[in-house]
């Protein structure tokens, strides 16, 4: 890491900083309804009027099992209408291209993916999707997938804020305030920015440019059907394809990237994301698109410590976030700007890093810190091939996911997926001391501790299993492009991402097949509702207790004591859950690439 590199840095750490506390303080007024914010006037009558369509008094509250009824009951109606948007969309309006339906499985998979703000992508964006698709299928569900997450952080945090209540809010007024005051407010600004750095939105239809030298490629030749042709040994069929023209994309592009990156989505408009340069345009597009990333999680904590009455505490999770953030960073950055031995003995010049697969206006350093943000945050958006980073460089990324990206997390989801730990924290430090547990007043009871666990046990169960499935299917073994230890980290990632709801991928998995749509599907909904479930039950169950006085022997959930025990326990079960897995991956390929002597 250079200076540059350096000061980049810092000034990315200074400014998520400084911004924490005028953006918690925002959520807060918005999520509390505490005092007048300035876009009432605008945000006000059009609230009133959404809450009088659904027939909802604002007043009456819900308990946490209705509140979940009412999130799942929307979801389900939002995947339908996705996925009958992305089966039609050859009849609908905008599909100026002539796209054709998608089919039954990918649509199944893309639908249940932008509903569970996961936004895993088995297709390319500018080659498959209409204006329509993408606007009111995908963006729409870009905006109340992160206002659902959001949600769910408040009700935990109003959970453990409030005592002796039996209700933790109302879903429907969540849902409707988060996005008109929040989501749009801060995707119709950040849009401006980004049109102003050169990010196209328009209606147009794409437009084809003559090149100034053809070539001639080689591409997998296809049947009739669009399927891949094989010989008898299972190696892809290639055949020339000679290139005359480009395909230049348009489409309302910067309204789909401001919500992409403020909501944690990920989806990209075009299948090469953030490295397209109509999607990240400029170095300073693509600064703040990394920094928007980590905008409403880090003003969530803040949010927290506001509303416990413990500002500090707050404080303790962003230090701890922010802390593991920092070492993953660190990590990636050495492991990508040291180069690719393998490539320097064939005469590759890497005096500037790992270059493979990045793009060059970005470099090793951007595209690390990129990579560690997108998938600390849950957000999938990327703006390099990971699948081409060093092994140690992309194991960054999946542990990212495999700890629960609770490292600020995606809006709402790591906020609440830390507070899980943290509870998991008090009462491993309660074992130790042998006191009874207890979190800001409250006794951390069996209850609490179990769903706890379920919560960490989900994404376990779902990655591994998923994983090992696929290795020892022919179906899992066919849509892989690598052999040994990097074509089992490529599924590892997949599983890892669609059940964490990343969305990024190691691409040179071909997931785009009956089985891999099915069954990556079915993990993102797994991860994300079978974990949201548990913390409704938890929110539910802190919100009755009683609050009991802090004694000599109450465990502090402040200072730089607990901020390291926290980091520890994330650490460690990530660590203890995912290792035996990463070793048979990512570490032994690190090991053949520096010249081990390990044989496969």
């Amino acid at each position: 890491m250079n200076l540059f590199d350096q000061l980049q840095l810092e000034i990315f750490i200074v400014i998520l900083l400084l911004l924490t506390k005028p953006m918690g303080v925002y959520l807060y007024r918005v999520l509390e309804a505490d005092g007048k914010i300035f876009i009432d006037s605008a945000m006000g009558p059009l609230e009133r009027l959404l809450l009088r369509i659904l027939h909802v008094d604002a007043r009456n509250e819900q308990d946490w099992k209705q509140y979940t009824f009412s999130m799942l009951v929307f979801t389900v109606v939002g995947v339908l209408f996705t996925y009958v948007v992305l089966r039609l969309q050859h009849i609908l309006p905008l599909n100026s291209q002539g796209f054709g339906p998608m089919s039954e499985h990918l649509g199944f998979n893309t639908a249940v993916s932008f509903a569970t703000n996961t936004n895993w992508q088995s297709y390319g964006g500018e080659s498959t999707l209409s204006y329509f698709s993408q606007m009111v299928g995908l963006t729409f569900q870009n905006f109340v997938s992160a206002a659902v997450g959001i949600a769910v952080a408040a009700v935990l945090v109003r959970g453990i804020a409030r005592h002796s209540a039996k209700t933790i809010g109302n879903f429907w007024v969540d849902l409707i305030r988060i996005n008109l005051y929040v989501l749009l407010p801060l995707c119709l600004v950040f849009a401006l920015f980004l049109v102003s750095q050169g990010m196209i939105q328009n209606f147009k239809s794409y437009e084809t440019a003559q090149v100034i030298e053809p070539t001639s490629i080689q591409v997998p030749k296809k049947d009739p059907n669009g399927q891949k042709l094989k010989d008898e040994h299972g190696k892809t069929l290639l055949e020339a394809k000679k290139i005359e023209t480009q395909t230049i994309v348009q489409g309302p592009m910067a309204s789909q990237v401001a919500i992409k990156m403020l909501g944690t989505n990920g989806g990209g408009f075009t299948n090469a994301n953030a490295s397209h340069p109509y999607e990240n345009p400029t170095p300073l597009a693509n600064f703040f698109q990394i920094l928007s990333i980590f905008l409403i999680p880090s003003g969530l904590t803040y949010y927290l410590g506001r509303m416990v009455k413990n500002q500090r505490h707050g404080w303790a999770v962003w230090c701890a976030m922010a802390l593991l953030f920092l070492i993953g960073v660190l990590i990636s950055t050495w492991a990508e700007t040291s180069g690719n031995p393998r490539l320097e003995a064939l005469g590759v010049d890497h005096s500037s890093g790992n270059m493979e697969g990045k793009e060059v206006r970005f470099g090793p350093f951007n595209s690390a810190l990129f990579a560690t943000v997108t998938t600390a945050a849950s957000c999938g958006a990327v703006n390099s091939m990971h699948d081409s980073f060093t092994p140690l460089g992309g194991l960054v990324p999946l542990l990212n996911i495999q700890l629960g990206e609770v490292i600020f997390g995606g809006v709402g989801a790591g906020l609440y997926g830390m507070l899980v730990f943290v509870v998991l924290t008090v009462f491993l430090a309660g074992l130790m001391i042998g006191r009874t547990p207890e979190y800001l007043g409250k006794k951390i009871e069996a209850y609490d501790v179990k769903v706890s666990v379920l919560f960490i046990m989900v994404p376990v169960l779902c990655v591994l299993g998923f994983t090992a499935w696929a290795a020892v299917s022919r179906w899992g073994l066919d849509g892989l492009n690598n052999a040994g230890p990097h074509g089992l980290t490529e599924i590892l990632y997949a599983y890892s991402s669609a059940t964490g709801n990343n969305g990024s991928a190691f691409a040179g998995l071909n997931a785009n097949t009956y089985w891999y749509n099915t069954t990556l599907g079915i993990a993102m909904l797994l991860g994300r509702f079978f974990m949201i479930i548990p913390v409704m039950a938890l929110a539910g169950n802190l919100a009755k207790k009683k609050i009991v006085p802090a004694g000599p022997g109450s465990f502090p959930v402040s200072g730089p004591t607990f901020v390291v025990l926290l980091s520890g326990t994330v650490l460690i079960v990530g660590a203890l859950t995912f290792f035996p897995a990463l070793s048979l991956g990512p570490i032994v390929e690190h090991f053949l690439m520096t010249g081990s002597n390990l044989t496969f």
